[in-house]
């Protein structure tokens, strides 16, 4: 499905629900507000469509290239409701490039999601804190469940280019890592996180594609309590 060009939707929607949680929770609750960056990759997955005039099917090799611009990066609110089980959003901007080996032989000029393959997810999260370095040291795995606005970049050579963010489809997440406490308030933390969407979306000339990708990252980040 086609939606406008809005570069900034999946991040302000996951901001808008980390502001309305506060409101909802009980004194006792805490929230956490955090945002990361990190080295990110993606296996290879098969790329399959129309593009207006035939059918392609083919294994495409992916880059993540998570340090050029725009950069891999990624916003989570996780409302705690006891010490260990939380509740939230999030927001990440993970990214894929076709290698050119990967376009050139399948016929393609452009062939990437990097404006974002953004997934967006309501998690679980499950912590176990005050058990190590003075309680300063939290370790935490987290799963959720929502769904994939990639700004989709792709033209067949001699054809016509698509250019767009489009909803493709349902989307999970996973992670584990460790957060640590530096002030009452403030905690950085470094974590694995595994993405999965399953994209189906159209092309300029009435085409489709369609692929199952998987995301690889491991994080490094700063988190607000309050």
């Amino acid at each position: 499905m086609r939606i406008p060009a809005l570069p900034r939707l999946a991040a302000t929607l996951t901001l808008a629900l980390a502001a309305l949680l506060p409101a909802a929770r009980p004194a006792a609750a805490e929230m956490e507000l955090s945002f990361y960056t990190g080295y990110q990759t993606a296996p290879h997955s098969r790329v399959e469509g129309n593009d207006g005039t035939s059918d392609f099917s083919f294994l495409s090799e992916w880059e993540g290239r998570p340090f050029e611009a725009p950069p891999y990066y990624g916003i989570r609110a996780t409302w705690w409701r006891s010490a260990n089980l939380g509740f939230g959003a999030e927001f990440t901007h993970t990214k894929v490039y076709a290698t050119d080996e990967t376009r050139v032989d399948n016929g393609f000029d452009r062939l990437e999601l990097t404006d974002g393959l953004n997934i967006i997810t309501a998690n679980v999260l499950y912590r176990w804190p005050g058990q190590w370095a003075s309680g300063k040291l939290t370790p935490y795995v987290g799963a959720g469940l929502g769904i994939a606005v990639p700004h989709v970049d792709i033209t067949p050579t001699g054809g016509a280019k698509t250019f767009e963010y489009q909803f493709t489809g349902p989307a999970a997440r996973w992670m584990a890592g460790a957060s640590y406490a530096f002030k009452d308030t403030w905690s950085v933390f470094g974590e694995y996180q595994g993405t999965y969407s399953a994209n189906k979306g159209d092309l300029e000339g009435g085409g489709e594609w369609e692929s199952n990708i998987l995301t690889n990252a491991i994080n490094i980040g700063v988190s607000y309590n309050f």
